[in-house]
């Protein structure tokens, strides 16, 4: 094994080659190369493969000891709510709905969604995070949108911006003259940036949303929603969007974790894909963590970290959680019926498929991204930390990446050909500023709320509201679905 001395950090207009890693490409047939090069020359990869020849002038990066894989690709998470990183950590979903849908969510200035935004968007980078989605359900007007995307455009990584706001009907924000423009006009059809339209659909048989639907058709924008979510969102919602012809293989679920077989196939039989928070609904309640489910109906899963006022906001934890999850679930299954399990079903190569290919497929970005391959847009991590006594011996790179390695031992990532992360330090990021930014945040939500509140709200009291039957604040819709009588 090399020891792990670097030199200065590599210049952002020359090659760059990672030298003899062990490549996990995530091609086609997960090709896994030992004492391999992955050559990167402007925004692509050129080569991969052992000994490669490079052009002169090319920076080299000792790999010996270390994986390079592909950046990995999160389809959800919540990051205007980073500003708040842990405060939630004892909440229930519902204690989440009456925090940011009922009370305190609306405190929030453009400038902390800007906050937020931009240390979510580092805090991503970091851990090998190179395409997120900002599922951005906090826009209570275009101010917040303008805010929340220039943070986005100010970092080096890759981004999907899901435009929401939950204090509004689907319908009646999408219909905003203001939002449309501001979509277009700052939608350029770059890969560094898409967008997405981020809306649930309660289930009302009147189906409201959809008009939401159609301007999202209207703008050729693809919709992810949350789906499944036991109190908020269930299998009419499904049905209404398939009766209405508004399930696509692009539309991402979001948790889908408590449908029926029926909602399933339709999600199926229609090309979507499902994104599983299994942090998230684990601790939440949105039900139990959909993987077992979704492989059996054969449904592309992607992987997500949701919120950061919770949960860990890396994919090494979420890789992990899901496969104890979905381990958990068919043990258990097996022995209440008096038998065993001798063959891990879902295998550590799954995860991390999900956690890199996976995203890149649900996002429609796998012709850029999501395996390391040449002519794709150079997106790469190095996992190497020799200093660690945890990153050797690596004997099974995908049991490795997904239950051993942590975002300490990120040493490098490259978004688009760019060095973001180098030696385990971020390059070009003005922490100072995030810091200071994030405390003018906490000061005025401190302020706002009073400090006694803000205080209690850590386990807020639930209002004497039907919340359970109708998170929603926007629509006086409500279901019995979550209430016996």
């Amino acid at each position: 094994m090399s020891s792990e001395a670097t030199g200065p950090t590599p210049q952002q207009d020359r090659p760059i080659v990672f030298r003899n890693g062990k490549v996990l490409t995530m091609d086609d047939q997960h090709s896994v190369l030992n004492n391999a090069d992955v050559l990167v020359v402007g925004e692509k990869i050129e080569a991969v493969g052992p000994g490669l020849d490079v052009p002169e002038g090319t920076q080299e990066i000792d790999a010996d000891g270390g994986i390079i894989m592909p950046g990995m690709v999160d389809t959800h998470r919540h990051m205007w709510q980073t500003a708040m990183r842990g405060y939630g950590a004892d909440w229930t979903l519902t204690q989440y709905f009456v925090w940011y849908y009922l009370q305190h969510g609306m405190h929030f200035r453009p400038q902390d969604m800007h906050a937020g935004n931009m240390l979510s968007a580092l805090d991503a980078l970091e851990s090998g995070v190179t395409t997120t989605v900002d599922w951005s359900h906090g826009l209570q007007t275009v101010d917040h949108a303008e805010a929340s995307l220039d943070a986005l455009e100010e970092s080096p990584g890759r981004f999907v911006f899901a435009y929401g706001n939950i204090h509004a009907g689907p319908w009646e924000w999408a219909s905003d003259p203001d939002v449309q423009n501001f979509i277009s006009r700052r939608n350029k059809g770059s890969d560094m940036l898409g967008f997405q339209m981020a809306f649930d659909v309660t289930g009302d048989p009147e189906f409201p949303e959809r008009k939401a639907f159609e301007v999202a058709r209207e703008l050729n924008l693809p919709v992810t929603t949350h789906a499944g979510v036991w109190g908020a969102t269930n299998d009419d919602g499904i049905r209404l969007m398939h009766e209405n012809g508004f399930m696509t293989p692009e539309t991402v679920y979001v948790h889908a974790a408590t449908l029926s077989d029926d909602s399933y196939q339709r999600i199926a039989a229609t090309g979507g894909s499902v994104s599983i928070s299994t942090e998230s609904e684990q601790s939440c309640g949105q039900g139990y963590p959909p993987s077992w489910v979704l492989r059996s109906h054969q449904i592309p899963v992607s992987l997500s970290v949701d919120t950061s006022v919770w949960f860990s906001s890396d994919l090494f934890t979420a890789m992990r959680s899901t496969l104890g999850a979905d381990r958990s679930r068919i043990h258990l299954e097996a022995h209440a019926k008096g038998d065993t399990i001798t063959h891990s079903h879902l295998r550590a190569e799954h995860v991390v498929d999900w956690a890199t290919r996976g995203g890149a497929k649900a996002l429609g970005l796998d012709d850029a991204v999501g395996s390391l391959e040449a002519g794709k847009k150079a997106d790469v991590v190095l996992l190497k930390n020799d200093n660690s006594p945890t990153m050797f011996p690596i004997l099974n790179p995908y049991g490795h990446v997904a239950l051993q390695a942590g975002r300490a031992d990120v040493h490098t990532v490259l978004v688009n050909g760019k060095v973001a992360k180098y030696d385990h330090k971020l390059v070009g990021a003005d922490l100072a500023q995030a810091k200071k930014a994030i405390g003018e945040t906490i000061d005025h939500l401190q302020t706002t709320m009073g400090a006694d509140v803000w205080e209690q709200e850590m386990n807020p009291e639930i209002p004497q509201t039907d919340v359970l039957d109708n998170p929603y604040t926007y629509t006086q819709y409500k279901s019995d679905a979550t209430h016996s009588h």
